[in-house]
């Protein structure tokens, strides 16, 4: 799938998705949003991992403030909602998300890079949230996402002073996983995205989603599901060819 905002290649079952309105820094706007919402809904049964960058330079410069309209209370609450369900649609894919961010990831950009599950960023890269200074509250998520990332406390303080972090910091803070020199979170996210591809795809969506569902149980109730989750991981074929290949020792082959 590809249109004039957003472009989809894949490669040995690594997809690569590029947000493409490099005139904007890529910001997100309703028409991207939806490319979002086609793409993640039907991902190819093929792909085993997604690489997300963005054209021109920039990851994305966060929501198209130029083509915001007027909307009543309510009808900026569906608004809001509709990114949450699309952003979820994300963080809830089958096949593991690899962000590479180069540039400006900013506001609703970064609220996307959060609901990624392994972000790359240079060094170079300006993390930032200014919708404090907009005049606007948050919208994307990135009051759940981002303030789990780096706590409530460090994402009042983005979101009160309009702070820019580089690329280091972030991954300091959690806001990357790893951090590249300039010209090369490609690189780097294509060599996670072949070794993500090359795990069992059961565990890669026990991993994705369990973790987070555990996250936010009581100590009791997320042991529980940790139990469910490796009976169904240690009891089935993926677990056998492991096994298997431990004991012969050559890589596993996950179907």
């Amino acid at each position: 799938m590809s249109d004039d905002v957003l472009q989809v290649s894949e490669t040995d079952g690594i997809a690569h998705v590029v947000l493409n309105r490099p005139a904007k820094r890529n910001a997100l706007n309703d028409t991207l949003i939806a490319a979002f919402d086609r793409y993640f809904s039907a991902v190819p049964s093929t792909t085993r991992a997604i690489i997300v960058s963005g054209a021109g330079g920039h990851f994305s410069s966060g929501l198209d403030l130029s083509e915001q309209v007027h909307r009543t209370p309510l009808e900026v609450m569906a608004h809001s909602r509709n990114w949450h369900r699309v952003m979820g649609l994300v963080q809830n894919s089958r096949v593991p998300v690899i962000a590479a961010m180069t540039g400006a990831v900013m506001g609703g950009g970064l609220e996307f890079g959060a609901a990624c599950h392994v972000r790359v960023a240079e060094e170079s890269v300006r993390f930032q949230m200014p919708e404090g200074q907009r005049g606007i509250f948050i919208g994307g998520g990135g009051s759940v996402r981002i303030g789990r990332l780096i706590g409530a406390d460090r994402l009042t303080e983005m979101l009160l002073t309009g702070r820019v972090y580089s690329g280091t910091d972030g991954e300091r803070l959690g806001l990357a996983h790893y951090v590249v020199p300039d010209g090369q979170a490609m690189a780097k996210a294509t060599e996670l995205a072949g070794r993500i591809a090359r795990n069992s795809r059961t565990i890669n969506i026990l991993v994705m989603q369990a973790i987070t569902e555990i996250g936010s149980m009581p100590p009791a109730a997320g042991l529980y599901a940790e139990s469910l989750a490796a009976a169904l991981s240690q009891t089935g074929p993926d677990a056998e060819e492991g096994l298997r290949a431990f004991l012969e020792k050559r890589p596993p082959d996950f179907k």
